[in-house]
């Protein structure tokens, strides 16, 4: 089959392609689910399965997207159907590929509505709005507050759907100005400021006097000195490898998708590699340095571990909003800093949400021939329209359902899926000598064992283990204790599957409308 051409678009600088591809990992799972996690999971004692996740897990699947990537572009496309497709003469290649367009689509419209969220607690600390709020219960109440809309106690309903719908219109605007005028000079413009803010925000952490209860010597302690009767634990090991597809956006469809505008002889080896380690020192010397120590001065170890435990945001946005009204000195510092750690998170999310929409939109593109901004505005309509959905229903279950099959369990699907398309049936040797056309840097030789054995093994354990002890339990609900949110969690869930039905249609669509354009032009 004869392909169209890809969309014509390239990446304008070298460092504007590793900051956009940095700015997909870096998100609010660096500086939100990260402490969270380390904190559930023993501190030091999580982060050496996390760093031996990131050598066996997240490199060589950085390596491996972005050589499937790379390699799917120079056959005309931007999306992972095609992608596999042209990797796996197969007829049902590309409808597996229906992962990689459909679950970042879905993790897009959850994810910009808690973006959203930081949008609004960026205001609400410039205005002090939650200030007086001093208590852990307090804050939290006035989170629940803010993500239900039908309680008005604090904030009315349409405060909560105005800040969504301006942070979905803000993304849709980066959309259509195309991948080097938006989503390259987002990257360009974004990233330095967060890292800005986040020194600012790691200095003033660091520089915290003592409190009875802790100080950031010992939140820092506990962050970097294992426990080593607990580092063979294997829930210790499962959330470390689950972290890492959070914090380098694996198995999403997105680098993929940015890797596509690549040419021939683009280095993927060296680029992939600073993408990786850019996003680890956010995630772990500036996510690790803020959230924990600060939470730990005021909280102690065991209450800092509580908190943790209460939650993906209680940590980071409830715990923090206390802390920011505890700093030493006027309450305007306080406040300023919250909007330093806010105003951060939401430059982390922003950019990680036109990566999570660009799949979908490179499909379109690509497959109908639609304009970017016409198909930017087609996305951000349809994420408006089914996004209402967490906004009414955040309280039934319908945000979490997203969360666990989209955005947790949906990535070591794919992950596993395309190591094996990558590995056994394109193979290693032609994936080996694809990752090196044009690369600066020659790959240890070990990773070529790696990405054939040790990645897909782990990767097949990591699905079994999850499958036994979370996705099963999960998908009867046994731990569902609020029973009312039944009805609405099968709605969720039948929402994605509708998704993926229309995706797989589509695809059809697509790949029919080549068909009849090349035998027109063999006519």
């Amino acid at each position: 089959m004869t392909i169209e051409a890809h969309s014509g678009e390239r990446w304008g600088t070298r460092l504007g392609l590793i900051l956009a591809m940095a700015g997909n990992a870096v998100g609010l799972g660096n500086f939100l689910r990260f402490p969270v996690q380390a904190a559930q999971n023993g501190g030091g004692t999580f982060m050496i399965p996390y760093f031996i996740s990131f050598l066996l897990l997240g490199i060589p699947l950085m390596w491996v997207e972005w050589g499937i990537g790379r390699y799917g572009g120079r056959y005309g496309y931007g999306t992972v159907p095609g992608m596999f497709d042209s990797m796996w003469k197969n007829k049902i290649a590309k409808y597996i590929g229906v992962i990689g367009i459909v679950m970042p689509l879905v993790v897009f419209i959850y994810y910009t509505y808690a973006v959203s969220w930081m949008a609004a607690f960026s205001f609400f600390s410039v205005v002090g709005d939650y200030f007086g709020q001093t208590t852990v219960d307090q804050m939290r109440g006035y989170l629940v507050d803010y993500q239900n809309i039908f309680d008005s106690a604090i904030h009315p309903g349409w405060v909560t759907l105005l800040f969504f719908i301006a942070t979905l219109g803000f993304v849709t605007w980066i959309l259509s100005r195309g991948l080097s005028g938006g989503i390259e000079k987002l990257a360009l413009i974004g990233l330095p400021v967060l890292f800005v803010f986040a020194f600012i925000l790691m200095i003033r952490v660091l520089t915290l006097p003592p409190t009875p209860l802790g100080s950031v010597s010992e939140g820092l302690n506990f962050i970097w000195n294992p426990e080593w009767g607990k580092v063979l634990d294997a829930k210790v090991w499962l959330a470390a490898a689950g972290q890492m597809f959070f914090t380098l956006s694996l198995g999403m469809g997105t680098i993929h998708c940015y890797a596509s505008f690549l040419t021939e002889k683009d280095d993927v080896a060296l680029t992939g590699l600073a993408t990786g380690a850019t996003n680890e020192f956010a995630e772990i010397v500036l996510g690790g340095t803020v959230a924990i120590p600060a939470a730990v001065v005021f909280f102690g170890v065991e209450g800092a571990t509580a908190i943790a435990n209460g939650g993906t945001y209680d940590l980071g946005i409830v715990a923090m909003s206390v802390v920011f009204q505890e700093l030493p000195g006027p309450a305007f510092w306080g406040q300023l800093t919250g909007f330093f750690w806010f105003a951060l998170l939401f430059i982390a999310g922003i950019t990680s949400s036109v990566a999570l929409a660009s799949p979908a939109m490179a499909f379109m593109q690509e497959g109908f021939g639609f304009k970017r901004r016409s198909v930017a505005v087609g996305v951000g309509l349809v994420a408006l329209m089914i996004g209402m959905l967490h906004v009414l229903l955040y309280t039934k279950g319908w945000y979490a359902e997203w969360d666990y099959w989209a955005g947790t369990f949906g990535l070591v699907i794919f992950a596993t899926i395309e190591i094996i398309i990558f590995s056994f049936i394109f193979g290693v040797d032609r994936g080996w000598k694809e990752l090196h056309n044009g690369a600066d840097i020659r790959i240890p030789t070990v990773y070529r064992v790696v990405i054939k054995w040790i990645t897909p093994a782990f990767l097949l354990i990591l699905l079994g283990w999850w499958t036994v002890t979370a996705a099963v339990p999960q998908l009867l609900m046994t731990n569902l204790t609020d029973q009312s949110q039944v009805m609405w969690r099968w709605g969720a869930r039948l929402m994605i599957v509708a998704m993926l039905a229309v995706g797989l249609w589509l695809i059809k669509l697509a790949w029919d409308r080549r068909d009849a354009a090349n035998l027109q032009r063999g006519g």
